[in-house]
């Protein structure tokens, strides 16, 4: 504030008792005046500066000075009228004594109208004194039953203050209190707005940015990116099989998987780039002003690479796998919306078998993109709509080629949307309680379709069915297998259910005995996925299954990490060792068929061999022959 906004005072006094004058008129011009600024947001400092040089210009005094204290520290200097006031004010900090604290600690006026006389502050008063002091006059700052600080008037000639003098530096006191607490208010309102704001943009759990900061700063990089002239890319990504850490370890487990995560991910990024908890397992990485779109790719490389080491939580260590779909563009081309479900759509696309480049660039990629909210409503019906349908892949003899079984996978094709992808139909399914309804079709349909092509050359050959957890434990699984099975004159040990290892953790005793009626049925058992879930080598001993089915994370390494062969070797040889047969998944390249073969793997399946194929094109590879001459089948290509 401006000196110009305040009047100019009234006059002193210098005799030895000095009346109030014009005191009172001036009183409320300065009242008046200073109530105005109680509703604007002028700074504290600002104001209380002014006002003790407007109190010495209006009252009998040579200067003036409010300091503010809290309990348990020391006095804070707040205003000051000029230097010698100033040095008043801090000699009385300085020596822990002296009118104003006096006032502080009583809650009552202190006159001290000649030091000279004073003996109640003895460190003080000599050194006032020398200071050129010669009479202070202290009013405590008052709110209610609390106490804030003190304003001292000083005078460098001894004499008393009036009755009315008194008064009014008393109703200063109480205006001061009253403006501080008014300051302070307006102070923690503007800090809890702030506060606030600041929490409806951040993750409370890890603290990280949440969705809609991430959109304003996504609208911005766009803006930025219209000047540089430069692309930015966006990944999006999704822990794997997150749910079934929160359902076997429980969410505090989760939770400290999810601030692990986000601690990696933050320490990953460049200078500028920003990481976004958009919900859930869900994380959103910017990365602006890149010098070529290529360099998402070595990004991409050091983000996966941080996710993939183990990670110790609480009493428990996990590794946890992470699908990671980014999405470049062209400077400032694409909205915030459309880039993240671009990057969405290539995370969903990873997570299928049937796609293998996590880079979409494409400007309508994000047209395919489902909403899971939506598909939940649509899942009620969809069976008697008849708009599920089954794909088979082929399991192969590592050896020789032969086709020793189909795996049975699951396809939606929904009326307006196209295909879902597995990795949103089965979550889906499981929360809305269908899966069980819906898994039980599978297993018919796959079950049905096998009796359809059991002839002399496809006696041999078994179909695979993947059983969710929720339908594995369900009352009454093993029952519902066996009223399946009595639809068909196949051999019941022909029907494979793969299952997870998060079934054997989530309850063992029960599974146990699920997997044993199972058995006395007589069908096959693997275990489906293994070494991405929670079980050791060591665990397999004590389930019954038949098959281990190697997940497909260790078969992309083979090449590149030992550690991966050494973990791939030692399962073939356990399984082995009890009588097991191995599956190898997700070999692609004719160099990891080679080296599983060597390993001792006992059957392979994947895109090298046959990607998945419909009822009608699996019937007719089987009709035709196998592919003895070698190990690819016809329908590679």
């Amino acid at each position: 504030m401006s000196r110009s906004r305040w009047r100019s005072g009234a006059s002193t006094d210098s005799g030895a008792s000095v009346g109030a004058g014009s005191v009172g008129t001036d009183l409320s011009v300065v009242l008046s005046e200073f109530a105005r600024t109680m509703v604007t947001d002028f700074p504290i400092q600002g104001i209380l500066d002014e006002l003790v040089a407007r109190i010495v210009a209006i009252m009998p005094v040579t200067g003036a000075g409010v300091t503010l204290i809290e309990p348990g520290s020391e006095p804070r200097f707040v205003a000051a009228s000029d230097g010698a006031a100033m040095r008043f004010e801090q000699l009385q900090s300085e020596l822990a004594e002296g009118p104003c604290l006096a006032a502080y600690r009583t809650g009552e006026a202190v006159s001290v109208p000649d030091l000279r006389s004073e003996d109640r502050f003895e460190r003080f008063c000599p050194r006032a004194l020398e200071a050129g002091l010669a009479a202070v006059f202290t009013f405590p700052l008052l709110h209610g039953q609390s106490r804030l600080g003190a304003l001292d008037l000083y005078r460098d000639t001894p004499g008393p203050l009036t009755h009315d003098s008194m008064s009014a530096a008393q109703t200063l006191a109480d205006v001061v209190a009253a403006y501080i607490l008014n300051a302070q208010a307006r102070s923690d309102l503007q800090e809890s707005a702030e506060q606030s704001r600041e929490a409806s943009l951040h993750d409370p759990l890890t603290g990280l940015p949440n969705r809609t900061l991430m959109l304003e700063r996504l609208e911005h990089a766009s803006r930025r990116g219209r000047r540089s002239h430069k692309p930015m890319a966006l990944f999006f990504v999704d822990l794997d099989r997150f749910k079934e850490v929160n359902d076997v370890h429980g969410h505090q487990v989760g939770d400290e998987l999810l601030v692990a995560v986000a601690e990696r991910l933050t320490a990953a990024l460049r200078p500028g780039d920003s990481i976004a908890r958009m919900s859930g397992d869900e994380f959103v990485i910017l990365c602006e002003d890149l010098d070529a779109p290529s360099v998402a790719n070595t990004i991409l490389a050091r983000i996966k690479a941080v996710l993939d080491a183990p990670y110790t939580l609480s009493d428990v260590e996990l590794t946890v796998t992470a699908s990671v779909g980014s999405a470049v563009t062209p400077p400032g081309e694409e909205s915030p919306d459309r880039l993240i479900r671009q990057a969405d759509l290539a995370m969903y696309k990873i997570k299928q078998p049937s796609f293998a480049l996590p880079v979409l660039t494409e400007s309508d990629a994000h047209s395919a993109l489902l909403d899971s909210d939506g598909l939940s409503a649509s899942l009620s019906g969809a069976l008697e709509r008849q708009e599920f349908y089954l794909d088979y892949q082929p399991i192969v003899d590592a050896t020789t080629g032969r086709i020793t079984g189909v795996e049975a996978l699951l396809r939606w094709a929904h009326p307006t949307r196209g295909l879902v992808p597995p990795t949103l139909v089965i979550p889906i399914a499981e929360e809305s309680g269908a899966i069980l309804e819906i898994g039980q079709w599978v297993l018919k349909q796959a079950w049905e379709d096998r009796h359809r092509w059991d002839n002399e050359r496809t006696r041999d050959v078994g179909v695979s069915v993947n059983v969710s957890a929720h339908q594995f434990m369900a009352a009454g699984f093993a029952d519902m297998v066996a009223g399946v099975l009595l639809n068909g004159s196949s051999d019941p040990h022909l029907l494979t259910l793969e299952v997870t290892e998060s079934v054997f953790i989530r309850d063992t005793e029960r599974a146990i005995v699920v997997l044993n009626a199972l058995k006395g049925i007589g069908v096959t058992l693997a275990l489906d996925d293994f070494g991405t879930g929670y079980c050791s080598l060591s665990q397999i001993l004590d389930y019954p299954v038949d098959t281990v089915k190697i997940d497909r994370k260790f078969v992309a390494d083979l090449a590149a990490n030992t550690t991966s062969e050494t973990i791939v070797t030692a399962v073939i040889h356990l399984a082995h060792g009890l009588g097991m047969t191995v599956v190898s998944e997700g070999v692609e390249t004719i160099d990891q068929h080679n080296e599983l073969t060597a390993l001792g793997t006992d059957a392979c399946q994947g895109f090298y061999f046959a990607r998945p194929m419909s009822t009608a094109d699996i019937a007719t590879l089987l009709e035709n022959g196998f592919a003895l001459g070698g190990a690819r089948l016809p329908f590679a290509d």
